[in-house]
Parts: C-alpha cells; structure tokens; sequence
C-alpha cells in the first residue's frame, strides 16, 4: 500500500477489485459518521485526523477484509473521541461493527499507574479480546502500521518506546499468526526507529548489491526457467531481497559483518502441487552443488504459523551461493497472509477448522491467563509463546509439538498440561532414559514420565526456557511456600504463647488482629505468613498482647505441656515442618540450631556449619533444637572420599558400606588426570556414633587419602 492520502473512492475501488458485491453503502455511511465525528480534530503533524482510519481501512483492504472489518477500522476512534456511543454504532451499523468498535474502545481507554503495566494489561485484553474475533487485533495491527509510518510526527523517546513495543511484541505475534508481509513491516519499521544509523546504512547496501548482482541473478533465473521448461514443470521463478532487519539479526546471531552474509538476495519459485517442489528441488541440486545443513523442508513438518516451503543454499555459477525458495501458489499465499489467507465468516468471526490451527497456541493462553494475577506475568507468557526459533519434537501417539530453542521434557510436559508439568519425574527420548534438563532436538520422540507423589522443584527455574513452565513452577512454589509458612508461623506463636502460658484460643482474637494491624498486616493469616517468612518474629506479636491484659486473666486452664514427638524437637513446638540442612547433613549426636528459613520453614545446622557463618542471621530466627531418637530411624549424611584411582576401588566401598547395615541413597565419583578418585556419597545413618566408626573404617581400606563429612 502506498504511503499518499487515501479518499474513501480509493478504499472503494480496492473492495471492489476483491469483492464485487460488497456493501459499499455500508462503507459510505462509516465514512460520513467517522468524518464529522473527528471533524474538528487534526493528526499531530497537522492533518485532518479522518486520513488515520481511512488509511487503517485500506490496509485491511489490502488484506482483503470484510466490509464489517473496514466499517469498523473506520469507527474505531469515534467513541472515544467524540459523543458517538457504541449504542449509536449499534443502531447504525448493526451489533458485528459494535461489538468491533467496543472492543476496540476498551482498549485504548484503559488508564494505569506504569506505562509497564499499561502495555501488561493492554495485551491481555487484546488477546480476550481476539479469541473472541480476530478482526479485533486485524484492525489494532492495522491501526498499529499506520502509526508506525507516521512515527516520525512524535518526540524521539515516544518513538522509540513505540518501536521496541511493536518489535518486542506486535512482530512475534503477527508472525505466529502468518502474516508475513506485516511481519517484515513491522521489523523494517521499528528497527528504523530504533538504530537509523544502522538501518540507513544496511537499506543502502542491499540497494547496492541488488544493483550489482541484477543481471547475475537474471542468468541463475533464466537457467532455472529453461530447465523446468525442458522438465515440462509449472514453475514461476523470481528473485527476491531479504529485508533490512532480517539481514540485522543474521548479523547479530553469527557475528558477521554485512559482506558476509551470503542469502541477502535469493530465488522464488511459485509452482503447482506439492510433488511439483520436491522435483524443482531435485532439479536445482542438479544444476549446482547444495550447501549442506543449508537445506530446510518445511513442507513435509510446517512452522507453527502454517508456514510451509522447502529452503536450500546452491553454490551457484561463479561459485557465488543462491538461496532458493520452493512453494506452490496456496503455500505462498499463507505464507504471506496467514490467518487472513483463507477468511471464513460466520458469526462474531468465527474460525473454521483450518483457521482454529493458527490459534490452538492462543487458546491455551487465553485459558492459561487465569491464573495469572499480574498482567505482567501474563505478558512475558505471550512473549515466550511466540519465539520464533524453535525444535520440533513428537509425542509417543505421533503427534508434532513445536517449543523453543533450549526446550527440556520440562518444559514439554507444562506445554501438554500443567498437572503434567508438576507430576514430571523422568522422560525418555527414543525410547531412552534422558535427564530433565536435557535440550530436546528436532525429530525427538519424547515420553513424559509421571508419578503422583511428586511436585515441581526449584532447580527447575534453572534450566527450563518456557515462560509457561517458569510461570508455573513459581506458581507452585509460591503456593506451597505461602501453605508451609502459614503453617510455620502458627506453630511458632503458639509455643511463644505457651511460654507465656497463654492460650492457643488467643490467635483467633481481636487482640491478635490487632496487633497484626499495628504490626502493617491486614489479616490473621498474613500475619501467620510474616511469621513463617521470619519477617515478624513471635516475640514481637505476644510483647504486644501482653501489656493490654494482666497476665492472669489470659492464662489457660487447660495448658499442655509439649508433647513428645519422633525425629527432631524445636522450642517445644509439636509436629513442627522442619528439614535437615543438605550443606552439613546433620545427624543425632551432632550439636544442632534451628534457623527459620523464608518460606521452607526451619532448617537445622551442624552448629560447625560453615554456611551459618556467612547466613545474615539475627537472633529472632534461630531456634532451640534437639534431637528425640527414638526407634530405627535413620537420617542422611553426606562423606566425601579421596582415593587412588584403581580397578575394584568403588565396589570394595560399597561394600564395606552395606556390610556394616548402611544404606547408599546416592552415589557420584569422578576420576582427575593424576588418577585420584573423588567419591561421594548420601548414607542413612542411625547417629553420629554409627557414621564415626564406618568413617574409621573407609579410612582403614588401602588405597584411601581421605574421609571427611
């Protein structure tokens, strides 16, 4: 589309060009309402406002659109710029353009506190509001272009945080719904915008080497045209520019300067059937010598957004390379149009079968942003769905799933479910046991492995790429930690309390809740979790209930003394949530501290603990700990061992180790360049008496330097 003034004649002539029985009436009629609603308002560089939707609704014209789609483009500023109510729209123009408009206005007359949370909370209801018709950002991405080719009007901070918005997040999205023309002005644009320089200086050298390479290019074409003649093959051959930020980012990516990059120009060939392009294919391998790894087929496994086309690298006459690109006239037009390629309506927009596959990603969004709080989360959730590098792998039934560069089975089984994702205990790859942070490949066949009895870990956040997966690991963490430190807390208060031999029916008192209160938290429960958090400290809650009351009026009569209980006893606290600390492994026999720890509860140390050291502790978090033995129970240790690297040396510890009733849970070794062993190992162990004698008896085998916990 040009770039002149559009009249609503030239809107006309380009429906009609498409649709001969449109409702030009209907046309007209939005014209007139939208130019004497916006009649007194001017653009910012000085023009009469009515050319920004004439200019939105040709662009959708030259997708082809429905007559609804461009009556609305033409109304979309009306209700917010003027008296004109969507009840007017309505009445005028039927409930199709209304519900267009509405939704259209809801979004612009949004007002927030940040401009982060502004674009947040624009995009969730951009994309509520696309699931409910995709006319609705059809007509935001047209009225999104028109703005970017006006962006030099604005001040250069505005201009810039436009552009980085349209390429962090307008690009991704166009490009997973297929429209690629869009795709490319959106990057041209805002790369424009965002580096001049650069961009100024990448545009002029494509124009020179199109200049320079014009009749090299002609001679490859005519020899790929002669040759498909003499074939009897269908086949419409052109050359083609790669666009200016296409050419940025291979720069960017392989850190190559422009001269270097080989596919700035390259060769489109249009035929008719499928068959037909893998024949072309053949035909262009014969000619001259592909480049290996360089060629792509994805007709045979399509991109995410329907894309479909083979791709090779030729080292053409000269030995100069050519990039080819192979599809037939339906593959070109999706490629180039996507979800606009083959518009069905029926009511509000609906999809038809073939439409819905561009969307299923959308759809799981849509539903997933539930359970997002902040849009913000929401946002980078729509970011880490369309990353446009991506790994195709296949389910064991044979289906295709397409995640991004990096993707673990973690990440695989949150994209299925997420009850999947937090059941994960293993997968396979091909029928082989893989590790959860291995990196998944193109053509993987990937088996989740499940088990009931187990939740997300935190180590995950560590290696998983998905934003659904990040999303909702932290979820559950957060969710667990808020149960655990609800749980923490109210046991810590209630030993303070019955320190002070105060009531356990005192925590559900006013006097409680207001002392929370004064404490900056609203309810009992947030009280209960800054305990837990170690935010607030027990003391500090009952040092405030004790002055309102003489202490005898609060004392209970029913009083229990803390009962006895298996494992570890903290403070006097009953079945209080605690684990051993995995930095020291802290056994019976060891002298022993409590430290609350955010959200986990209480941790014990070895007080020799070097961690303890080096942990910001103050006195209000460390607790009294002491150990309540009782039965067979066992605990885990950890000892290190040093060794002479020989044959035999792993399966005579192990040994030893089983021989005296001590169970292995884990064991890892490696083996350095001078052959020395380093061995370790997690044990059960009864105490610190049992796991002494064993050291002793590690330290007694030939060949061994050193034990140490």
């Amino acid at each position: 589309m040009a770039d002149d003034v559009i009249t609503i004649d030239d809107l006309i002539r380009k429906v009609l060009s498409y649709s001969h029985d449109a409702d030009i009436e209907l046309l007209r009629k939005a014209y007139i309402f939208s130019s004497e609603a916006h009649i007194r308002q001017t653009r910012i560089e000085g023009s009469p406002y009515i050319e920004h939707p004439l200019a939105v609704a040709a662009i959708l014209a030259d997708m082809r659109m429905d007559t609804t789609t461009l009556a609305a483009a033409l109304l979309h500023d009306t209700v917010e710029d003027s008296s004109a109510t969507v009840k007017d729209i309505k009445t005028l123009f039927g409930n199709d353009v209304a519900f267009l408009v509405n939704a259209l206005t809801k979004l612009s007359k949004m007002e927030f506190m940040t401009k982060e949370e502004a674009q947040a909370e624009n995009f969730r209801k951009m994309l509520l509001a696309m699931a409910e018709d995709v006319r609705v950002i059809l007509i935001k991405f047209a009225d999104r272009l028109h703005n970017m080719k006006t962006l030099e009007h604005l001040p250069e901070s505005k201009r810039k945080r436009i552009a980085a918005e349209t390429l962090d997040i307008y690009a991704p999205i166009v490009n997973r719904l297929g429209i690629g023309w869009l795709k490319t002005e959106f990057e041209d644009l805002s790369f424009k915008f965002l580096l001049p320089e650069l961009y100024n200086e990448i545009t002029r050298k494509i124009a020179k080497r199109k200049e320079e390479q014009e009749g090299y290019l002609r001679e490859v074409v005519e020899e790929v045209q002669k040759k498909l003649k003499e074939e009897n093959i269908t086949g419409k051959v052109s050359s083609r520019v790669k666009h200016s930020y296409g050419i940025y980012q291979k720069m960017q990516k392989q850190q190559i300067t422009f001269e270097q990059v080989h596919d700035v120009l390259g060769i489109r060939i249009i035929t008719d059937s499928k068959a037909s392009c893998y024949t072309i294919m053949g035909i262009i391998h014969s000619l001259w010598t592909p480049v290996p790894g360089r060629f792509k087929d994805y007709i045979g496994v399509a991109k995410s957004n329907m894309y479909q086309s083979l791709h090779t690298t030729v080292i053409g006459p000269k030995g100069e390379r050519v990039e080819f690109q192979i599809r037939t006239e339906e593959m070109n037009r999706v490629a180039e149009d996507g979800i606009a390629s083959h518009w069905r309506y029926k009511e509000k927009g609906a999809f038809n079968e073939k439409d819905s596959r561009y969307i299923s990603w959308l759809r799981e969004l849509i539903q997933s942003q539930k359970e997002f709080a902040d849009a913000k989360d929401f946002l980078e959730e729509v970011k880490g769905a369309v990353v446009p590098d991506v790994v195709y792998v296949f389910t064991p039934k044979g289906d295709i799933k397409d995640l991004p560069v990096g993707s673990t089975p973690v990440d695989l089984a949150y994209s299925i479910h997420t009850q999947i994702g937090h059941r994960c205990v293993g997968a396979k790859v091909s029928g082989k046991i893989v590790p959860l942070r291995y990196q998944l490949k193109n053509g993987d066949t990937v088996e989740i492995i499940t088990s009931q009895a187990h939740g997300p870990s935190r180590d995950w956040l560590k290696f998983v790429v998905t934003q659904r997966a990040k999303s909702r690991i932290k979820q559950w963490i957060k969710a667990e930690e808020r149960t655990q430190s609800v749980e923490l807390g109210i046991r810590l208060l209630e030993a303070e309390l019955k320190k002070h031999n105060m009531s356990n029916a005192m925590m559900k008192s006013d006097e409680v809740l207001e002392v929370a209160k004064a404490l900056g938290v609203n309810s009992l429960e947030e009280l209960f979790v800054s305990v837990g958090f170690g935010k607030i400290s027990p003391q500090q809650v009952v040092n405030k209930l004790l002055p309102e009351k003489p202490v005898e009026e609060i004392v209970s009569k029913h009083a229990k003394p803390p009962a006895e209980q298996k494992g570890i006893s903290i403070k006097g606290i009953d079945d209080i949530l605690y684990h051993t600390a995995k930095c020291c492994f802290p056994v019976p026999g060891d002298n022993l501290v409590g430290f609350i720890t955010r959200g986990k509860g209480v941790t014990i140390h070895n007080k020799k603990c070097h961690n303890l050291e080096r942990l910001a502790i103050d006195d209000a978090r460390l607790v009294e700990v002491e150990w309540k033995q009782e039965g067979e129970t066992t605990y885990p240790a950890r000892l290190l061992v040093e060794a002479v690297d020989k044959p035999g040396i792993l399966a005579n510890l192990s040994a030893l180790v089983s021989s005296v009733n001590v169970n292995i849970r884990h064991l890892e070794a490696s083996s350095t360049p001078d052959k020395t062993a380093h061995i370790g190992f997690i044990l059960e162990v009864k105490d610190k008496k049992q796991l002494t004698a064993l050291i002793q008896k590690i330290a007694s085998v030939d060949g061994i330097l050193r034990v140490k916990r």
